[in-house]
């Protein structure tokens, strides 16, 4: 079997099964992820996921701001290396550095490319009611994840899939699916399709705002919208002291009707909010600046009433 000479490129958690796979098999030269990262209460700089795995496993790590500097293109010329293999790195490989490695880029997408090439292939697919993605490997180029693909596999995306479920079951899979292209690749690079460019979508990043909830929307694209933005950055709307995050959430099966976005139900039992064509039920919130819980437990320790409105911009 061939040993292959890898740099590996990554900065997420997402990554860490696909490097943890190519490190068995083949001679991990170098490991690249974004730098250490402000966070927690005092902004101390954290290393990355995939920074912290590298340095407990001893692989060399190298944390640059951007490949863009001939000091930086040099040193990644040094590694001498057959392959750059990226997952969700962050940065952007310049021309220069595309062409460094003896047998090129290839980068592990979370989409069945040419749908939601992007940032955010995840969220992107469940917001949009999508029942299947999956992963492909693709020879890089200059554009944004419009390389030729080497291979695809897909993924079901099940009824009660949020982004984090999905998340985890698309890192396994691209760890195989790297692995295999990599053991294959000739055959892979003979058998590429390029990529219809007609029919591409796009996979903006998720911001705050993205995330907030219409409550006209159906409860059908609501339940989507709410799993889309579990476990982050959160699907919000307006409650009585400031934001709720809205964690799991189900169509309710017959419910009072009422305006969109008012609540129609709240006992110490259960939570339903007036949808576009129906209700929600509440299974599981946040309110701001507390810990997630269940909606029974929330309902304790506030006094709602049926028709008070959740609205999009507080009063």
């Amino acid at each position: 079997m061939p040993r292959y000479r890898i740099v590996f490129m990554g900065s997420p958690d997402f990554a860490i099964p696909a490097l943890d796979r190519l490190a068995g098999r083949h001679h991990i030269c170098a490991v690249y992820t974004q730098p250490a990262k402000p966070s927690g209460r005092g902004m101390k700089p954290t290393p990355v996921p995939l920074a912290a795995y590298a340095d407990s496993n001893n692989l060399p790590l190298f944390t640059p701001a951007s490949l863009r500097g001939e000091d930086v293109q040099q040193e990644l010329g040094t590694h001498q290396a057959d392959f750059f293999v990226v997952v969700a790195y962050g940065l952007l490989l310049p021309k220069a550095v595309l062409a460094l490695p003896r047998l090129g880029c290839i980068n592990g997408h979370a989409s069945l490319l040419p749908r939601w090439r992007g940032a955010a292939p995840i969220q992107r697919a469940i917001a949009a009611g999508d029942q299947t993605t999956g992963m492909s490997a693709m020879l890089m180029d200059e554009g944004l994840d419009t390389g030729i693909v080497l291979a695809r596999r897909p993924c079901s995306i099940d009824a009660n899939d949020t982004a984090g479920s999905l998340h985890d079951k698309l890192a396994a899979l691209n760890a195989s699916l790297l692995d295999d292209v990599i053991m294959d690749f000739d055959n892979r690079l003979k058998t590429a399709e390029p990529q219809d460019h007609d029919a591409a979508s796009y996979a903006a990043k998720i911001t705050s705002q993205d995330a907030e909830i219409n409550w006209t929307r159906t409860t059908a694209d609501l339940d989507c919208h709410i799993r889309a933005y579990t476990p982050f950055p959160g699907a919000w709307c307006h409650g009585p002291k400031g934001r709720l995050r809205i964690l799991a959430a189900h169509p309710a099966a017959s419910a009072p009707e009422g305006p969109p976005g008012t609540i129609i139900k709240a006992d110490n039992r259960a939570l339903h909010i007036a949808a576009g064509d129906g209700a929600l039920v509440i299974d599981q919130l946040q309110p701001a600046g507390k810990k997630p819980m269940a909606a029974a437990d929330f309902l304790n320790g506030q006094a709602l009433t049926v028709g008070q409105p959740l609205a999009a911009n507080p009063q």
